[in-house]
């Protein structure tokens, strides 16, 4: 009976199960070595909605407005900057900005 149980568990492989350790003793388990989080699929996804909302940034707005929404949210790798200072820049009230942005 022993043995038929152990012969069901031969496929098994448990993520804690310890390959070795390493030179201070420390075991390294096949957790440590495997991703735990596969992010790949998300990742790709927010750059398709990055690159989707730059396109409609530049076909559906101003140059102007388009400016004031990539200077807002830091497009461009840029830091974002407040409603305050793209109102002084541009010499509108910063509900306007609010509306742009």
């Amino acid at each position: 009976m022993f043995f038929r149980s152990q012969k069901k568990l031969q496929g098994e492989v448990s993520l804690s199960e310890t390959l070795e350790t390493d030179k201070d003793g420390n075991d390294l388990s096949l957790l440590d070595v495997v991703g735990v989080e596969d992010t790949m699929l998300d990742d790709l996804d927010m750059k398709e909605s990055h690159i989707q909302v730059r396109r409609l940034i530049e076909q559906c707005l101003t140059e102007r407005e388009a400016d004031i929404i990539r200077q807002r949210y830091g497009l461009n790798g840029k830091t974002p900057r407040t409603q305050r200072e793209l109102a002084a820049d541009y010499g509108i009230s910063r509900s306007y900005v609010s509306r742009r942005a």
